[in-house]
């Protein structure tokens, strides 16, 4: 029986260094979905996906950051689904079906500290550059999104929402749906934690987790605020807990703040 590194890793400091993983995206050919299926997106929840790929999303996300539904371990402790991650990636992929594409929160400051507009529910209009190199970004996310949930599906043996826990780590965590799931898992991220104006981060559940109070602007932040600790640590599940289990040197440094002086 071979022995298992297990040790405590905050958030924080998961996230903090959840950057570093190779994060790489499949190239198919351009996808776009059917012309039939567009006179039912006003019917369907989510301007993208259908209803069966939210369902997928969902359940993938689930794995990579379980809520109190998910892992008996993350009770108390709100995951993707509370934070609405799918509603979050369903956003982004469909950011250009707004007027104003949903990719710049306006500003200077929202209304979360202060009384007045939000100012940063207004989107600004990027500039021609900028909406072209964005355009072809979310055409090349939507690709890897379609195949990426055929591909779970196909796993799976019909439907990845329907497998088991067990079933959906065992995949999320298997060589052929690496690079997917590194995708899955910076969106997960991103959607956890991410300003509330982009979709994710519901109600402000990823922030309170992890004790940020949000954008304070105008008031800032007093020097005792920025001098906060970090809060106490939680025992990773899911695929995070997985990939602790496989790289525990890489989790350790992580943990430990080492990566920042590699």
């Amino acid at each position: 029986m071979s022995a298992v590194v297990r040790f405590r890793v905050s958030r924080r400091r998961l996230i903090e260094g959840a950057s570093l993983l190779p994060l790489v995206l499949v190239s198919p050919a351009l996808f776009d979905p059917p012309a039939e299926a567009a006179a039912d997106k006003k019917k369907r929840a989510h301007r993208f996906f259908t209803a069966h790929q939210a369902a997928v999303v969902d359940a993938a996300t689930r794995r990579i950051a379980p809520g109190p539904d998910d892992d008996p371990l993350e009770a108390g402790h709100p995951g993707a689904h509370e934070a609405n991650v799918v509603h979050y990636i369903d956003t982004m992929l469909s950011m250009f079906q707004h007027r104003t594409p949903k990719l710049f929160a306006g500003g200077p400051w929202s209304n979360r500290h202060t009384h007045g507009k939000n100012h940063m529910a207004t989107f600004v209009m990027p500039d021609r550059a900028q909406a072209q190199a964005w355009r072809r970004r979310i055409r090349q996310l939507r690709r890897t999104y379609h195949h990426g949930i055929a591909m779970l599906d196909r796993k799976a043996g019909g439907n990845f929402a329907k497998a088991s826990r067990s079933k959906q780590d065992q995949i999320l965590a298997s060589a052929g749906a690496a690079e997917f799931t590194a995708v899955l898992f910076q969106h997960t991220i991103e959607g956890m934690y991410c300003v509330p104006e982009y979709g994710g981060n519901r109600h402000r559940v990823g922030w309170k987790e992890i004790g940020y109070p949000g954008d304070s602007m105008p008031r800032g932040y007093t020097a005792a605020e920025m001098a906060a600790p970090d809060l106490s640590v939680i025992e990773p599940t899911g695929i995070v807990a997985q990939l602790i289990d496989l790289f525990p040197t890489a989790a350790q440094a992580f943990a430990s703040g080492d990566w920042r002086r590699a």
